[in-house]
């Protein structure tokens, strides 16, 4: 059964027996790697895998795509998403928690109150396993309304982004000491608004492609950025930082020769994540 009708046939039963849909489904059951396939089966289904991952950024049969009636609810939520990052600023966006977007949002005009549906559709995104688009990271943020606490945090100069204090940081200062001053932060703390943000936008630039998105943006609550990691690139080297042309600048030439970095995604990885070799994992063991 492909899995669009596996999802369709699932959600249909467990809405009649009254169970939340998708709630039942776990990683393995998707990515069986350990569940004793046959070796022509396993075969097939790694290098279905390893395409995918491979071509990311295109659509996939298989795919978990939005219902044609759910995406201008994609589109709305975007679009609110977008007004308010406008109004409270690009570096504060980053840090703005849950509740304060909504607080902010339906006192500016300009912005407007989320709907009930918008809600909704945003919580459904939210507390949805992953693993049904194909993701299998660990979710570190388990409720959306987690806030990020200013004073745990640290502007980083000329960059626009944050850190928490301590680790990531600590860690921070030291690959740029090591590096050289042509390493820069691209990406620090990324709290679950923001996060929303990313996914639902590539999502909505891809025709409602859930499982599309995730394979290079972490669905809300699945970003490590919200907790600790934070990617690096090379000055002058723009968007090509975010891609595998990044490997061949003199910064990752000399970020791969540290010993105490980790890649959060490297090549080969099995969580359903293009290779990222400008993500900088803080914690080794998570």
């Amino acid at each position: 059964m492909r899995r669009r009708d596996f999802l369709k046939a699932l959600t249909a039963g467990v809405l009649l027996g009254g169970v939340e849909p998708f709630s039942l489904v776990s990683a393995a059951q998707i990515f069986p790697q350990s569940q004793g396939l046959p070796q022509a089966d396993f075969d097939v289904h790694i290098k279905d895998y390893i395409h995918k991952m491979q071509n990311f950024d295109q659509p996939h049969a298989g795919d978990v795509i939005l219902e044609k009636e759910e995406l201008p609810i994609l589109s709305a939520c975007v679009s609110r998403l977008k007004r308010l990052q406008r109004t409270v600023g690009h570096g504060n966006f980053h840090l703005l928690g849950f509740d304060d977007g909504l607080a902010i949002a339906s006192n500016y005009p300009k912005v407007g109150s989320f709907t009930p549906a918008e809600l909704d559709f945003l919580e459904k995104t939210f507390y949805t396993d992953s693993a049904i688009y194909g993701f299998w990271g660990e979710k570190p943020i388990d409720n959306m309304t987690t806030p990020i606490r200013k004073k745990e945090v640290v502007k980083i100069p000329r960059s626009g982004n944050y850190l928490y204090r301590g680790a990531p940081h600590e860690m921070y200062e030291k690959v740029r000491k090591h590096v050289g001053d042509k390493l820069y932060l691209t990406s620090g703390i990324r709290g679950v608004v923001k996060q929303f943000l990313l996914f639902l936008n590539k999502a909505d630039n891809n025709k409602g492609n859930l499982s599309l998105a995730s394979r290079s943006l972490a669905p809300p609550g699945y970003s490590f950025h919200g907790i600790a990691d934070f990617d690096v690139g090379q000055i002058g080297f723009g968007t090509l930082n975010f891609t595998g042309s990044f490997t061949t600048t003199e910064v990752f030439k000399k970020l791969d020769d540290l010993a105490y970095v980790s890649i959060r995604y490297p090549k080969g990885n099995l969580k359903g994540v293009r290779f990222e070799p400008w993500h900088i994992k803080v914690y080794p063991g998570a």
